[in-house]
């Protein structure tokens, strides 16, 4: 039986021979691939101007100097986001101001953030959960009427869209800041990697610098620094493998959807007896344009008799690979040396200690899909503290 990774980057000969070349022309730092991918991810964006990092982290970081945030300012993001977010707002100097999400979507709350903000208030941070974008139209009203920053956390949301008919269009290719990830368990990869899409030119330019020691060269020929910044540029080769990803990002988007659309099938049928908790589809009128990095599920573990863990090692022997996205940010030691406790966002809580991430990559097929479904009902349904035997049959 083959095992089933719950994420996996497709590379093929073409793109290893990329890389092979790249790696032969002599030019391995940053280079004429790197500034091809800046200009296919541009177009891609509808022409928004684009630079790329090492990290969709560093693109953050970058992000956060470009709008000049920093000590005294504070920061509204999600209780439910990677850790790579607050590290960024503590690391720059501002301060966190964390609200609750949505226990479906696991996007940001967007009534909460109103009532977050404060005359110190600079930015907001949402987080596009799974893909999924969270209410552009009402985070970019809020963000309007109070004269904020907003800076996407976009990193798994490469290919996804938002707005109606002719009205839709790709996020990054609008708004203010959004920022992505091209790690490998992402929808494209450059193994290791990011970029940030920017609502103007001067800014793009100010990233560039700050990618790179924030160095300027001046007309003498020499260099000069007026920011001490750090190194995030990306490398020629990664950007080849960018560049070939790229041209495959639609398709395998779509084979995401599809893939999604079958857990659905197989799971929303026995979601209720099973008291397991399936993500959001999309919004209402069809806005979002779902890429579906993720598929997560929420486990009924206070009426089952094992653990998560437990939960999770059992799918693993049946060559199922399961991960966990993510832990509430605010209950991270770091957050919790800064007085937050449990009890302040009880949905990004509640999602932290039942959530499972299944797999899901364009490598899958449908009957891949079934197999991780039938594994799931049946250790779910023969393993509840109120056991009906009949779960174990709604797999067959």
């Amino acid at each position: 039986m083959n095992y089933l990774k719950f994420a996996g980057p497709i590379i093929d000969d073409a793109m290893a021979e990329a890389v092979k070349q790249t790696l032969l022309s002599g030019w391995l730092t940053s280079g004429p691939q790197v500034l091809a991918f800046e200009c296919a991810l541009s177009d891609y964006h509808g022409g928004r101007p684009t630079r790329v990092f090492t990290s969709a982290t560093a693109a953050m970081e970058v992000a956060f100097e470009v709008c000049g945030i920093g000590a005294g300012d504070e920061v509204i993001t999600s209780a439910m986001t990677f850790f790579s977010v607050g590290n960024m707002i503590e690391k720059v100097g501002a301060k966190t101001v964390f609200v609750d999400c949505d226990l479906t979507s696991r996007n940001i709350n967007l009534d909460q953030v109103e009532r977050a903000i404060t005359e110190k208030t600079k930015a907001i941070v949402p987080t596009h959960f799974s893909g999924l974008p969270c209410d552009m139209d009402r985070l970019y009203a809020i963000a309007q009427q109070h004269k904020l920053r907003v800076i996407e956390d976009a990193a798994l949301a490469i290919g996804s869209s938002w707005g109606r008919g002719s009205q839709q269009a790709r996020i990054g290719a609008f708004g203010d800041i959004a920022t992505f990830s091209f790690h490998p368990n992402k929808n494209m990869t450059t193994v290791e990697g990011g970029a940030a899409m920017f609502a103007s030119q001067a800014e793009a330019k100010r990233a560039e610098v700050l990618r790179f020691h924030g160095i300027t060269r001046l007309a003498d020929g020499t260099r000069d620094v007026d920011y001490p910044s750090g190194k995030f540029n990306m490398s020629d080769v990664s950007a080849c493998l960018g560049l070939a990803q790229l041209k495959l990002l639609d398709g395998w988007c779509a084979a995401r959807q599809k893939l999604a659309a079958h857990y659905f099938a197989q799971l929303a049928p026995v979601a209720e007896q099973l008291d397991i908790s399936l993500p959001a589809p999309a919004y209402a009128g069809e806005e979002a344009g779902h890429s579906w990095n993720m598929f997560c599920v929420l486990l009924p573990l206070s009426k089952m008799t094992i653990s998560r863990k437990q939960f999770i090692d059992a799918m693993h022997a049946r060559q199922i690979g399961i991960g966990v996205s993510y832990e509430a940010m605010h209950l991270s030691t770091l957050f919790r040396n800064h007085g937050h406790a449990e009890g302040e966002h009880p949905n990004a809580e509640r999602i932290a200690r039942e959530t499972v991430t299944l797999p899901l990559h364009p490598s899958l097929t449908t009957s891949d899909v079934e197999r991780v479904c039938k594994a799931l009902i049946d250790i779910v349904g023969t393993n509840q503290t109120q056991h009906q035997p009949t779960f174990q049959n709604l797999a067959a």
